[in-house]
């Protein structure tokens, strides 16, 4: 076995809150500070000795518009598939070299199954109109995956067909046992939410129902608040939690939100807020060594970074453009938007 593949076995048996994420996360960033050219010359840039790096949170994240750019990779790989990002008319998209698609199909049902429970529990269709466009969506990978492993010959994916789509939604409600999970990009679940269709059979089915939104407008709609666009998803649904899902291009683990806005972090992903003018300084957190009691960074907005121990092959130490905040226990995130001055991206929502 060589160094990756010991790396991506102990990413594979992280828990919850595992003490071993650490001392993984420091072993992961000294290898790829040597063997990742676009990360190593970053670190030169800013003048850091990878050597005398001895905490998680005096790692640097390399900003994610690296993506965009270079080529992210650590050592040597063999390219089984490129993600790409949608972006927009005129923009320059982010591509991921992927080059262990098992490791990334284990550890996102993995992610998913920590939350939600077994997908076999689940018929799944998958309302991601703009990605199914095209085959280098990861999002659009991640369900097929979870199709697949569903066992349900009735989960699928939609384009534009809504009829049909409500269609299998009723009949399956009604006819079967299992639960349904209709996952949506934002701006499609709005535009059926808004449609002139008859929901009324909803109203008794949702102990049954997951509505899970992965964000996204893409230009297509007014950009709203995640708590406007939950609003208007549950009234027209009839359920009273609308679920999401954070994840993009550039990271290989997921987040998951139960309907209360709140996210909980895969177990080889953690996040850390950083002080918006300064993106080397981080906002106090339990991980910094400071209590719920004294900590004065309970509700205060900061840059997202993420630490993503599955992007071995590529970087695992990254700076987002999203705005988010801890829940009190710091156990959670929420998402709050992005920065001015970033591009528009499938998780683009308004800042409170």
């Amino acid at each position: 076995m060589n160094l990756k593949d010991e790396f991506k076995a102990a990413v594979i048996s992280l828990k919850e809150d595992d003490p071993g994420f650490e001392p993984l996360a420091l072993e992961i960033f000294r290898y790829q500070a040597e063997q990742n050219p676009i990360y190593k010359a970053f670190l030169k840039n800013l003048d850091i000795d990878p050597l005398k790096v001895s905490h998680l949170e005096k790692i640097p994240c390399l900003p994610i518009s690296f993506f965009k750019n270079h080529t992210v990779v650590s050592g040597q790989i063999e390219v089984q598939h490129i993600f790409e990002s949608s972006g927009t008319t005129g923009s320059q998209n982010a591509r991921h070299y992927i080059s262990d698609l098992p490791f990334y199909e284990f550890l996102s049902l993995k992610s998913f199954e920590k939350i939600y429970g077994s997908v076999t529990d689940y018929h799944i269709l998958a309302l991601l109109p703009n990605y199914l466009e095209r085959d280098s969506s990861s999002l659009v990978y991640m369900v097929k995956g979870f199709i697949y492993n569903s066992f349900s010959t009735d989960s699928g994916f939609y384009l534009d067909e809504i009829g049909e789509l409500l269609y299998r939604l009723k009949s399956l409600l009604q006819n079967t046992s299992r639960k349904v999970l209709l996952m949506g990009v934002t701006f499609a679940l709005l535009d059926l939410a808004e449609g002139d269709f008859n929901l009324d059979f909803l109203r008794k089915y949702e102990d049954r129902l997951v509505i899970m939104e992965t964000g996204g407008m893409k230009g297509r709609r007014k950009e709203l608040l995640r708590e406007e666009v939950h609003q208007i998803l549950s009234e027209t649904f009839f359920t009273q939690k609308i679920h999401s899902e954070y994840g993009m291009t550039e990271l290989l683990s997921q987040a998951y939100s139960t309907g209360d806005g709140w996210f909980q972090a895969s177990p080889s992903m953690k996040v850390l807020l950083r002080e918006i003018n300064d993106p080397f300084t981080y906002l106090p957190s339990f991980s910094l060594g400071t209590t719920k009691a004294n900590s004065k960074s309970y509700g205060k907005t900061g840059g997202i970074n993420v630490v993503d121990l599955a992007n071995i092959d590529s970087c695992c130490f990254l700076e987002t453009q999203d705005l988010g905040s801890f829940s009190e226990d710091y156990s959670k995130f929420k998402v709050l938007g992005r920065f001015d001055n970033s591009d528009v991206r499938g998780c683009n929502l308004m800042v409170m």
